[in-house]
């Protein structure tokens, strides 16, 4: 992995290199000069230095997950880095800056370009990207708080029913889709409002942030990692990404036997059973029926979700603050406001500010949100084609093999093959092949 430590190295100099030639001060203070500026309990901003130790030890973090699952292939190591990292990503540095919310600010700079994205927040967004397109979701095996958390707690996992399994998995691209509209319009961070774990590395936070949490690590007990599989945007850009690893997890060093001792191993629904592929005749009206099936389901999805992208688009104009000023306006005008008003309405009858340009800004943001809603609906439409197709058309596979797409190298799995004890030294009788298993 001297490679791996390479590339890191590189890519870390390349973004400081980077902040460095750029020279620009994104974020100058505001002048005080005349004002006596009171003490305040809010921690000060980040610092460059800070910033950059951050990267460093998130670099550090993907290197040695990835030695770790894929050349050391070691559980006992995954759980110590796991460790490290929840005390400081998760406690130290408090949750920020963290690849997950980094989506927002990614997507805010690109749909304003007067949004300058910390170049610290571009390298915890890609990095962990870049990782997973060569050695897998490293990130998530051991450097990622949120899915450390959950790991840790994870006693007595259960399995979920692979019907429900599919369906829930479709909530991280709606999470994903509305967290993208609201951060380009400029309407809500959703990612960091409604982050669950944030309240427990800070130990403060409102009353329903710590509750939800709680609850999600007392669910994390019995099933593996809920946030991660289930909610996670940020999971799916990194299981979309590790499909095109050249290096990923196996569950055996070299030889599958299909004992089936593993079968049970992956709590988190990422290990395949063996699917011989389809022969002759039967193969080929198999990849007709796909290709007609896709051919049919894909402009329909994206006409479908793309029609309710602009409507979702539409519903969510009052998160904006001039799609909310519009609407209150329009209701004050209704008589639909009761006392007492609110302080945007206050504020906006105090000013004077003229209703048509109210309405006006509203007007154009609303195309702008429909937009946006429609083009988010597509791709998620698109998505869901290919992904029912992947439900009636499951790819074969001659071997218990781990899906890389949804394989986080917890490295779980490796301990439970007969091959993988052997090549550690501990003695074992090696069980017959079943019918079916091959020798490398």
């Amino acid at each position: 992995m001297n490679r791996a430590l390479l590339v890191m190295l590189a890519m870390l100099l390349w973004f400081v290199g980077l902040d460095c030639a750029l020279g620009i001060e994104r974020f100058p203070p505001p002048d005080f000069s005349s004002h006596a500026v009171p003490e305040t309990v809010v921690p000060a901003p980040q610092s460059r230095t800070a910033g950059w130790l951050d990267v460093a030890a998130l670099a550090a973090g993907l290197a040695v997950a990835a030695w770790l699952s894929l050349r050391r292939r070691s559980r006992r190591g995954i759980v110590i880095l796991s460790l490290i990292a929840l005390a400081y990503f998760g406690f130290w540095r408090r949750g920020c800056v963290c690849a997950i919310g980094s989506v927002q600010n990614i997507a805010l700079g690109i749909a304003n370009p007067s949004y300058a994205v910390p170049l610290t927040v571009i390298a915890f967004f890609t990095l962990p990207l870049v990782v997973a397109l060569v050695w897998g979701r490293a990130f998530c095996a051991g450097v990622c708080p949120h899915g450390a958390i959950q790991d840790l707690v994870l006693v007595k996992p259960i399995k979920v029913p692979g019907w429900l399994d599919e369906m829930l998995r479709v909530v991280p691209w709606i999470h994903l889709v509305l967290a993208v509209l609201l951060a380009a319009t400029g309407s809500l961070f959703i990612l960091c409002k409604f982050d669950p774990f944030v309240g427990i590395f800070r130990m403060a936070g409102p009353r329903w942030m710590l509750v939800t949490g709680a609850l999600l690590l007392a669910l994390s007990v019995f099933v593996g990692r809920p946030y991660c599989r289930y909610l996670c945007p940020y999971g799916v850009l990194l299981g979309v990404a590790s499909r095109f690893a050249k290096w990923r997890p196996t569950v055996t060093p070299d030889t599958c036997i299909q004992c089936r001792l593993c079968e049970n191993s992956c709590p988190f629904g990422a290990l395949s059973v063996p699917m011989p592929a389809k022969q002759g005749p039967e193969r080929i009206a198999s990849g007709r029926r796909r290709i007609v099936l896709l051919a049919l389901l894909v402009p329909l999805a994206a006409l479908l979700f793309g029609w309710l992208g602009g409507k979702v688009g539409i519903a969510a104009l009052p998160l904006h603050p001039d799609g909310r000023l519009a609407a209150l306006v329009l209701m004050q005008e209704r008589g639909a406001v009761s006392a007492p008003a609110p302080a945007e309405l206050t504020a906006f009858r105090q000013l004077g500010t003229d209703r048509l340009t109210v309405f006006s800004r509203a007007g154009a943001l609303e195309a702008r949100f429909f937009t946006l809603g429609c083009w988010l609906g597509v791709a998620f439409g698109l998505v869901m084609a290919l992904k029912l197709g992947r439900i009636f058309f499951p790819e074969s596979s001659v071997d218990y093999a781990t899906d890389s797409g949804r394989c986080v190298s917890c490295a779980r799995c490796f301990a439970t093959c007969p091959y993988e004890l052997v090549r550690r030294g501990v003695p074992v009788s090696l069980p017959p092949p079943q019918e079916g298993g091959r020798h490398d």
